[in-house]
């Protein structure tokens, strides 16, 4: 983040998604094949019980909360030591619509057995911040702790917040990502019927036969820590938050701005605060839904910026479907493993790429890449957009 003053780096990562639980799975998930066969992927078996001093805890968190203190738990392991002042550390976490699962649940309680009958934690189960007040009350964190709901951008949004805070010199270190888990019953109905959800059940960004996302579950968490603290205490730096961005389209509740205007304009932004210029990018983590509308308007934005095949793309959807609030931490993840591991992974599912679109999409197997900064991109309902840039440890 050129001319803030404090470099930011990433000490820690943990991954929870339906293609591998824990980061070295969800990399080999993202290297495998696509979804097909259904609207939704979630979790299978998934027991939260490890995560927990006994069951009865467990049971009293939503699903999108499990979910967020497993990630954390892994990615405060790999980080290390925290700061002694925990004033200084901070939780900026995102999701897109919080305990879902406890309010469903409870609502047909109430219509079956009657108000007597529905959970004292039905409100701290069910509100949009359990997940990040969870981490920070399990570890003592008494920085900031704030929630940002900005739909499918949430995530992008906390960690580029959570990297501001650390080079404004607010914070030392921040603990951030995103969670969800919202394949409801209702839910997938209301999105089914506004006909966001693909009917083929395969969910294949930038793909001529696109016709619309699969519903993914999941969290990311990084630990973002400023930059001469990771080095002096000897942490392993994954990778630098070199830049963020967000903007409003303000177009439309549901549908991007024609031309991918304001997508064009937040990844400027995003440029201009790493101090960066189009052609430093290595490698663009697409929002790439797999919908129509909005895979056209990312690749019209892209190609403003980067020009037509100007740098490899990839969508991870394929693989981990769309999860929300939680999209942007489970790409930005995917970016860091990309750095380790030095390949782009594929844009699972897409096999016959929509010329039209004029990308450069990583298709097929995963591709051989010199890493070097890298956008990831989310846009949400409510015309919110966000880009972080993430650049290898250097």
């Amino acid at each position: 983040m050129q001319g803030l003053g404090r470099r930011v780096a990433v000490t820690g990562l943990g991954v929870v998604a339906p293609c591998g639980l824990g980061r070295d799975e969800f990399w080999e998930g993202l290297l495998g094949p696509g979804l097909t066969g259904g609207n939704s992927t979630t979790i299978a078996d998934w027991d939260p019980t490890p995560y927990f001093s006994n069951p009865k805890e467990a049971r009293r968190a939503d699903r999108v909360e499990q979910f967020a203190l497993a990630a954390a738990a892994e990615a405060l392991e790999q980080s290390g030591e925290l700061p002694a002042d925990r004033s200084r550390v901070g939780t900026i976490f995102a999701t897109g619509v919080g305990g879902i699962h406890t309010l469903e649940t409870q609502i047909q309680t109430r219509i079956e057995k009657g108000e007597r009958r529905v959970s004292p934690f039905l409100v701290p189960m069910m509100m949009a911040n359990a997940p990040g007040a969870a981490i920070s009350m399990r570890y003592g964190l008494t920085g900031p702790n704030e929630t940002i709901c900005t739909a499918c951008a949430a995530g992008t949004h906390s960690i580029g917040y959570a990297a501001r805070l650390i080079a404004w010199g607010r914070c030392d270190t921040v603990v951030t990502g995103g969670s969800e888990a919202a394949a409801t019953i209702t839910a997938m109905a209301g999105f089914g019927n506004m006909t966001a959800l693909s009917t083929s059940g395969t969910s294949r960004p930038f793909d001529r036969e696109r016709d619309g996302f699969v519903m993914g579950e999941g969290a990311a968490v990084l630990v973002l820590e400023e930059w001469e603290h990771a080095v002096e205490r000897g942490a392993t730096i994954l990778g630098e938050i070199l830049g963020a961005a967000s903007n409003a389209d303000a177009h439309h509740i549901t549908a991007p701005a024609p031309g991918g205007v304001g997508a064009i304009a937040c990844m400027r932004l995003a440029l201009d605060d790493a101090g960066l210029a189009p052609g430093d990018i290595r490698q663009v983590n697409a929002h790439g839904t797999s919908t129509p509308l909005n895979d056209a308007a990312e690749a019209d934005a892209m190609r403003e910026v980067f020009g037509a095949h100007g740098v490899p793309v990839t969508s991870t959807k394929g693989v981990t479907g769309h999860a929300l609030g939680a999209a942007g931490a489970l790409e930005a993840a995917a970016v860091l493993m990309s750095i380790e591991h030095r390949q782009i992974p594929p844009t699972a599912g897409t096999t016959d790429v929509d010329d039209e679109l004029g990308i450069d999409l990583v298709t097929g197997a995963a591709r051989d890449w010199e890493p070097g900064p890298s956008i990831s991109n989310n846009f949400g309902f409510g015309g919110h957009n966000g880009s972080v840039i993430i650049g290898p440890p250097a």
